[in-house]
C-alpha cells in the first residue's frame, strides 16, 4: 500500500494546535538524539509558527546537543526584527532550549554567496525536523510562483541557494532571500506544514488538486526521499 503525501491534523483551537505541533517536533528530537550525538532543526519565519516555537522551548530536551538553523532568510542581518532569524532567537532559544546552536545565516560583512556557501556546509548533516510555513500564493521558505529562474531553483542539486523573488508579491519588500530547495527539503525526513485558518487550507487544498509545482511551491514539501508523509496541522 503506497504512504499517504501528507497526513492532516486538525486542531479545535490555537492552544491545542499549537502544543500539538510542538509536542511532534520536541518528538522526533528525543527520538533522534537518542541514536546520534547531535539533532537539527530548521525553522520558518513568518507570523503563524511564533507560538510553537515558544512552546517548544519548553520542552525538557538536551538542547546542547540540537543545532538550530533556517529553512530560509530574508536577506538582512540576523538582528533585524524582520528577520527570520529575529523570530528564532526571542520565540525559541529561551527558557530550556536557550543552549541549542543557533546557526544565523546571515551575518555582517559577508555577502550573499558567502552566506549560501556556509548554509550548505552546514546542511552537509542532514536535518531531523523541518517546520514549513504557506503564504496565500502558495508559496514555501522561500519559493515563489513564477519567481525569477524558478526552474534553476527547483532542478538545483544543493540544498541551499539565492532567491531572486524581484515582483513576486508574496515576497514584499525583500525580494532578495536564501532558501532550501526541492533536493534540500526531500533530505528532511520529518516535515511539518502550520496552517490557521479557513483561507489557508483551502489554498493548500486547491494546490493538491492542482498538482502544478510552479504555480504552488507548496507542494514542494510533500515529497522526502526517506517516504516520509508531510504532517499538516491545522485550525481555524
Amino acid at each position: 500500500m503506497p504512504v499517504a503525501r501528507h497526513v492532516l491534523h486538525v486542531h479545535p483551537n490555537r492552544e491545542v494546535w499549537t502544543w500539538a505541533a510542538a509536542v511532534s517536533i520536541a518528538a522526533d528530537l528525543r527520538r533522534d538524539l537518542t541514536l546520534q550525538p547531535r539533532a537539527r532543526l530548521l525553522l520558518s519565519g513568518g507570523t503563524t509558527p511564533g507560538p510553537v516555537y515558544h512552546a517548544l522551548s519548553q520542552a525538557p530536551l538536551d538542547w546542547e546537543r540540537v543545532d538550530v538553523g533556517l529553512v530560509d532568510e530574508r536577506w538582512l542581518l540576523p538582528d533585524d526584527p524582520e528577520s527570520n532569524a529575529w523570530l528564532v532567537r526571542h520565540e525559541l532559544l529561551q527558557d530550556h532550549a536557550a543552549p541549542a546552536h543557533f546557526e544565523p545565516m546571515t551575518q555582517a560583512g559577508r555577502n550573499i554567496e558567502g552566506a549560501v556557501a556556509t548554509a550548505n556546509a552546514h546542511a552537509r548533516r542532514e536535518a531531523t525536523v523541518a517546520v514549513f510555513g504557506m503564504g496565500d500564493d502558495g508559496h514555501t521558505a522561500s519559493l515563489f510562483p513564477a519567481m525569477n529562474d524558478f526552474e534553476r531553483v527547483m532542478k538545483s542539486q544543493r540544498d541551499y541557494v539565492a532567491i531572486d523573488a524581484s515582483g513576486c508579491p508574496g515576497a514584499r519588500e525583500w525580494p532578495r532571500r536564501i532558501s532550501l530547495t526541492p533536493h534540500g527539503i526531500a533530505r528532511i525526513p520529518h516535515r511539518l506544514l502550520l496552517l490557521h485558518g479557513e483561507r489557508k487550507r483551502a489554498v493548500f487544498e486547491q494546490a493538491l488538486v492542482s498538482g502544478d509545482l510552479e504555480r504552488w511551491p507548496v507542494l514542494t514539501t510533500l515529497d522526502s526521499d526517506h517516504g516520509t508523509p508531510l504532517h499538516v496541522h491545522w485550525y481555524e
